[in-house]
């Protein structure tokens, strides 16, 4: 019976595996510095399997580059033996919601969350540092190697919350940014879904260097658009040369040919749209019989150049009307926005073509209701999409003050969200630099008002909040406590206002805080054990922890939606946690008493996976014999330990 690997994965052992699938000849073993088999790649043989020619040294070729790249690549990969700890008390419907708020680190969140929701997140909208010198950026270690991520079971080091300053004196300002920025990139891609897209804010101090990021990691035919917004409604003047208004949405798709066309509005019922355009190509359309709703009820129209104006048209066939319609089909010549495949898709369609008079202007009449695709500019008004002056009011009105420095307004994520949302209603949306919790308003906000069910994962590092600020007056010490209220009083807002029936007023989130690994150290490092302390074979859980706690280390480890409901049933005087009805069934009972009898009683359920504690079996021959019982009464169920 196997044992609950209780970390992260391994991303790099995960790639080559996959590099062995394809290239067996370039994948070897070798020994780790803890003496254990790995696997590892053969990059000279991996480079010639690639190459048309014969391959020496390296050649030089288009790329991104900068100094600490390897390094945070490395930190990407390698796992970390950490997990989620849920907290009831600052959660709202913590048994009913399916939303999550994470406290932690975003990078350790994107990596305990690979397994779970890999493949499954519709859209992320993130707002990270801008590196203007004056904010901060997460500093990881780059030093470890994934084993020596393990072998320290991640406890905290003295870097703390591991936030610095990224003054532009720094010799290494861009590069440190960049050596942020990409790992959480390549995680963050790893968790959408095909048609997924990842939208990040961003001002003119990076917005260069995080295109040619985000091409990289994502492929240049991935890319979709930077979008210009407007941050302010009037310029800043700060700049020694023009007044600041606008910066950057940079969007990515995960895979383009996927991603639905952008949204937020539909084409209105009746509205005429003509045929000609000045400026096009001169090109001939064949306008088939009965295919032209004509305002004359009878006519004949000998062929002739009707052009006038800048408008080019050439009527080159005899066009007779009779009851509205023209009897036979006609040639017009002229400057076309419609190609003939376009106009005979139209005419199958049964929609209406009209032309009310000579010189012919023919329009196309739209039955309405299709998607209107948007364009790139957002304003307030083109899209309604406030500034950050409207952000700070929205805190105000929430709050009572501010509370927080240069928040996005929710109805910028409401715009985005809603035009590649709009026909998956029930779409997971993560934001991994929550902030104010902007992104998490937005949803719900137009979950009100379109009756959709979305889901959002929002990740808030708990930085402290600066002495003195509003929210520090207010009695907010983090970030992320101003995060978590704010969703708290925008969700009581959305219930107080109409909305929609069919919405499922979903408000609530579960909490849940990032820490070290519930194991105690012995669990990774056996072999540090010496016999002074050999008691702690005994217990491999920390002391502190609660069976809930297990629980969620549990359901990363197998990959279930954290969101899934858990009741918690008594068998045998034994608390079971169960999951989403018959997912998982979990005991952790610790007290000797799991015997034959109880897993008999717990088989009889059939849940699809099992786990018990390893100190809570009777005996060796109940552990023995656990798998036989399951094997006899629920043949389906996959069974591990603690």
């Amino acid at each position: 019976m196997d044992k609950m690997k209780m970390h992260s994965p391994n991303l790099t052992q995960d790639n080559i595996a996959r590099i062995a699938e394809l290239f067996p000849g370039c994948v070897t073993e070798a020994k780790g510095d803890d003496g254990s088999v790995k696997l590892a790649v053969d990059f000279d043989q991996l480079r010639q399997e690639l190459a048309d020619s014969i391959v020496e040294g390296p050649q030089e070729r288009y790329h991104l580059n900068w100094p600490g790249k390897r390094e945070a690549l490395l930190t990407a990969n390698a796992p970390i033996a950490k997990t989620l700890r849920p907290c009831r008390a600052e959660s709202v419907d913590f048994d009913t919601t399916k939303n999550l708020f994470i406290e932690g680190d975003n990078l350790d969140a994107l990596k305990l969350l690979q397994e779970t929701y890999l493949g499954k997140v519709k859209m992320i909208y993130i707002d990270p540092p801008y590196n203007t010198g004056n904010d901060f950026i997460y500093e990881d270690d780059f030093s470890e190697t994934a084993e020596d991520f393990l072998r320290r079971s991640n406890q905290k080091d003295d870097k703390g919350n591991r936030l610095i300053a990224n003054p532009e004196t720094n010799g290494r300002f861009h590069s440190d940014w960049l050596s942020m920025i990409y790992p959480r990139m390549k995680l963050a891609r790893t968790l959408l879904a095909d048609d997924g897209l990842l939208f990040i804010s961003i001002g003119e101090q990076e917005v260069d260097n995080l295109l040619r990021l985000t091409k990289e990691v994502f492929g240049e035919e991935n890319f979709v658009t930077t979008f210009l917004r407007q941050r302010k409604k009037k310029p800043s003047f700060l700049h020694a040369n023009v007044g600041s208004m606008f910066e950057y949405v940079v969007c990515v798709a995960r895979n383009r040919a996927f991603a639905p066309p952008f949204s937020v509005d539909v084409t209105t019922v009746g509205k005429k749209y003509p045929v000609n355009n000045a400026g096009n190509s001169l090109g001939t359309l064949v306008f088939p019989a009965g295919a032209v709703q004509f305002v004359q009820k009878n006519a004949v129209y000998e062929p002739q150049d009707m052009s006038e104006g800048n408008i080019v048209t050439r009527l080159l066939d005899k066009v007779v009307v009779a009851d509205h319609r023209n009897v036979d089909a006609f040639r017009l010549e002229g400057e076309f926005r419609y190609s003939q495949s376009r106009l005979d898709e139209i005419v199958r369609a049964g929609e209406v073509i009209t032309i009310s008079k000579a010189p012919f202007r023919p329009n196309h009449v739209k039955a309405g209701g299709e998607v209107k695709k948007m364009h790139n500019l957002l304003t307030p008004e083109t899209y309604q999409a406030g500034t950050n002056e409207d952000a700070t009011a929205e805190l105000e009105s929430l709050f009572g003050a501010p509370l927080f420095d240069n928040p996005k307004p929710s109805s910028l994520i409401r715009v985005l969200c809603r035009a590649v949302t709009y026909d998956d209603p029930d779409a997971l949306v993560m934001d991994f630099f929550c902030g104010s919790g902007s992104t998490a308003d937005a949803v719900i906000q137009l979950n009100a008002e379109d009756g959709g069910n979305r889901r959002f994962i929002m990740v808030q590092l708990p930085e402290p909040c600066e002495t003195n600020s509003d929210a520090s007056k207010a009695g907010y010490h983090t970030i992320a406590e101003i995060s978590k209220e704010r969703i708290r009083r925008a969700g009581k807002r959305a219930l107080e206002r109409q909305c929609h029936e069919d919405w499922s007023k979903d408000v609530g989130f579960r909490v849940l805080k990032i820490d070290t690994s519930n194991m105690a150290d012995v669990y990774y490092q056996p072999d540090a054990l010496d016999k002074a302390n050999l008691d702690l074979l005994v217990e491999n859980i920390k002391p502190d922890r609660t069976p809930e706690d297990l629980l969620f280390q549990v359901m990363l480890d197998w990959g279930l939606d954290l969101s899934l409901p858990v009741e918690i049933k008594i068998i045998q005087g034994k608390d079971v946690y169960f999951v989403d009805g018959d997912a998982l069934a979990c005991c952790f009972d610790n007290d000797g008493g799991v015997d034959e009898s109880f897993i008999k009683e717990l088989a009889a359920y059939k849940p699809l996976r099992a786990v018990c504690r390893d100190s809570g079996l009777r005996s060796s021959a109940v552990r023995i014999n656990i798998e036989q019982i399951f094997r006899l009464l629920s043949p389906s169920t996959e069974i591990k330990v603690l």
